[in-house]
């Protein structure tokens, strides 16, 4: 399902060219640089915590086996919190985009396309 333009808006089909310039533009490279200011660590981050849950899971079986409560030990605890950290991940995701990059996008995609 596609949005609707606003009345008046003429949407133009950039050339190849304007695309190749637009990779210089400063207004492009701050996106880009905020986009990656963001995924980059938290990338990093991420990926970290898994491999942390891996080498526990695999190497410090004893630890892991530790029991919390009840039939929960370390183990459930942990790769409960991989998919909690998957999630909140993605909602701090979605509002740094909304706040941040989708302006920033907007501002560009219409200085490509023209304005309404």
């Amino acid at each position: 399902m596609s949005a609707t333009p606003p009345a008046g808006y003429q949407r133009r089909e950039p050339t190849p060219q304007e695309f190749v310039e637009m990779q210089n533009d400063p207004q492009f490279l701050e996106l880009k640089k905020t986009f990656r200011s963001f995924v980059l660590p938290t990338s990093i981050g991420f990926f970290l915590w898994f491999i942390l849950y891996l080498l526990l899971a695999t190497f410090a079986v004893d630890f892991m086996s530790i029991r919390i409560s009840g039939n929960i030990n370390v183990a459930m605890l942990l790769g409960f919190l991989q998919f909690v950290s998957t999630f909140a991940i993605t909602w701090v995701y979605v509002n740094f985009a909304n706040k941040k990059l989708e302006p920033m996008a907007t501002a560009v995609r219409e200085r490509m396309e023209g304005k309404a």
